[in-house]
């Protein structure tokens, strides 16, 4: 993915929506306010164009065939619809076929995805897919739990809401026994409670 951010583009934009919206984009508390949207969305938005398939290059061998885990990554996205923030956490977890790979790397696979105009039903099933190909994993669990301000802040107006998304590929998806185990590890509690 190739993109480079084009903050006057930006500037000129946020400075024709405060006119729109019958504000002096000129006055005191608004005259940077252009260049402070571009600074913001170069932050929220860098690092989306990087292939996350190259942080999960470097892997390890490993004769491990269980279960490794990494919950609570924390992240932010823009949904796509509205462009405002939606933001919680991503749990994810594989199943090794003789390699691993550093933990960090999840993360940062996350922090690739989150990086674009996203939503959250495809973040999570890009997640979990890139790392099901990259690492031909036995089993791979992806979920994520987020707040969408787009539901809590305009339209239905519904705060304390969480949106929960999964993506299951391999012995997750087959084996029931898998996918109980894995949902016990990140919530903490059996399934058939």
């Amino acid at each position: 993915m190739s993109r480079r951010l084009d903050k006057p583009k930006i500037e000129k934009a946020v400075r024709m929506i405060l006119e729109a919206i019958g504000e002096d984009p000129d006055r005191d508390g608004l005259c940077e306010t252009p260049a402070r949207v571009a600074r913001m969305y170069e932050e929220i938005f860098g690092g989306g164009e990087h292939d996350p398939c190259q942080v999960l290059r470097k892997t390890f061998k490993e004769d491990h065939h269980e279960v490794v885990l990494v919950k609570d990554i924390p992240f932010f996205s823009m949904c796509e619809h509205h462009l405002l923030p939606f933001f919680g956490k991503a749990h994810i977890a594989y199943i090794p076929n003789g390699k691993i790979v550093g933990i960090s790397k999840l993360a940062r696979v996350v922090e690739a995805f989150a990086r674009r105009p996203q939503v959250q039903e495809r973040m999570t099933s890009q997640i979990a897919d890139l790392i099901n190909d990259c690492l031909g994993a036995e089993g791979v669990a992806v979920i994520l739990e987020a707040v969408h301000t787009c539901m809590t802040l305009r339209g239905v107006k519904k705060p304390g809401s969480v949106v929960i998304t999964s993506a299951m590929r391999g012995d997750f998806r087959k084996r029931i026994t898998s996918r109980t185990e894995v949902m016990s590890l990140i919530f903490g509690h059996s399934l058939s409670q």
